[in-house]
């Protein structure tokens, strides 16, 4: 049997005119079967089927595969050592082949979906959005999504935040409580560092010990889900994809403000008012059977003491944002107490100024009576106007006696 190169060259010696001995002389076959292939013309030439070669795993396939049905958790190395026993004397990746093709494959386990009664779990988490706002165009500023899920209902209550400081976590933790009118039992954090600050020798988890405080003061008990278990903190991140897809995208933002006032319409007709995907229960009607905790009586009242210096513009700087002081203030270091909805500051220990937590950055805030503006009053009669430094005054008199006065110069400058 000739090969398709050398049946190739038959054919085109033809095609030039030499004779069936002559192609036979140049090519080296029998003119025989020159002839036979220039009558057949091109066609790939036929080859039969070529015995199979023996394979030196092939005696002991049977035992492999009765093993690995009996026990589908048989490593390869495990196996190997047994044939190598019994006289096989082949690689290891033949062993390993084989069992690729016949192991049994494992059908995955179905999830179970992890439920929990009315007013018993929340969930809490972080997500990062970059945004640019209409009020700075061209700069893209990065905000964080807080946002708590109940979990029997699934209710979600979200707010778009500049920080993720230990500040911020316990005031939008304030505000969902108040907008849900109750406490869940327990809180399941993803293990952001404002909750969870480590682990000891033991992998017990240390949280901080302000959220402890919090948590003891709002009657929940915090739980850190495992590392590294998406799933297990499900219900809350299921919610950031759907916050991202059918809110936040396509859709303008004149400032923080403004992203938070169209997310609480959002939350209310439409993410709330939903038949959910899971639970098939409209999530409003669901809430309304949570059973959640009381509201404390009075709110929870930590304080982060912080060292700030005053600017020569009377300001300090907590945060990222500047506040007032008086103009009375003498110090230049005062002393800051950083609550959840306050800053309070404090000179020599005194309380000096009050006011709300700026929310974002880069934000001022002047208390009403901290400028004094200095407004001239009327003056009577020759009551003395200071002037320059203190101490320096000059007497308020009529114009008839500087009109005197000029007289009188004029009069001495004549003289010779």
């Amino acid at each position: 049997m000739i090969q398709l190169g050398e049946l190739v060259m038959i054919l085109d010696l033809h095609r030039q005119g030499l004779g069936v001995s002559a192609i036979a002389r140049r090519v080296g076959i029998d003119r025989k079967t020159v002839r036979k292939y220039i009558e057949r013309g091109l066609e790939p030439p036929a080859y039969g089927p070529r015995k199979p070669r023996p394979r030196q795993l092939e005696p002991f396939e049977a035992y492999l595969r009765q093993r690995v049905v009996a026990y589908p958790s048989l490593t390869g190395s495990r196996l190997l050592r047994e044939i190598r026993e019994q006289g096989y004397d082949g690689g290891y990746t033949a062993v390993t082949d084989f069992l690729r093709e016949v192991r049994p494959r494992l059908a995955p386990p179905f999830e179970v979906r992890f439920e929990t009664p009315p007013g018993e779990q929340a969930q809490v988490d972080f997500a990062q959005f970059e945004v640019v706002f209409a009020d700075e165009p061209g700069v893209v500023r990065k905000v964080w999504l807080f946002s708590l899920v109940l979990g029997y209902s699934r209710l979600i209550w979200a707010r778009f935040v500049a920080h993720q400081d230990l500040q911020t976590v316990l005031r939008c933790h304030m505000a969902a409580f108040t907008a849900l009118g109750g406490v869940p039992r327990e809180i399941l954090y993803d293990r952001m560092k404002t909750a969870v600050i480590g682990e000891d020798a033991e992998a017990h988890i240390i949280y901080n010990r302000v959220l402890i405080e919090f948590a003891g003061h709002y009657r929940f008990h915090p739980r850190a889900c495992r590392p590294y278990r998406a799933k297990t903190k499900g219900k809350v991140e299921r919610p950031f994809r759907y916050i991202r897809e059918d809110f936040f995208l396509a859709r303008a933002f004149r400032n923080l403000g403004d992203l938070n006032a169209q997310l609480a319409h959002w939350l209310a007709t439409v993410a709330n008012p939903r038949v959910h995907a899971t639970t098939r229960r409209v999530v409003n009607e669901a809430f309304a059977e949570e059973r959640l905790q009381p509201l404390p009586a009075v709110p929870f009242s930590a304080v982060l003491k912080l060292e700030r210096r005053v600017s020569h513009e009377g300001m300090v700087s907590v945060g990222g944002n500047l506040y007032s002081v008086p103009d009375a203030t003498r110090k230049r270091v005062v002393e800051v107490h950083s609550l959840a909805e306050e800053i309070r500051i404090f000179e020599a220990g005194r309380l000096i100024a009050t006011h709300p937590v700026l929310e974002g950055r880069h934000q001022r805030r002047v208390a009403p009576g901290h400028r004094r503006t200095l407004v001239p009053r009327a003056r009577a009669g020759n009551e003395a106007i200071p002037i320059g430094r203190a101490g320096d005054v000059v007497a308020r008199r009529s114009l008839d006696f500087y009109e005197a006065v000029a007289r009188r110069l004029a009069a001495e400058s004549g003289r010779p």
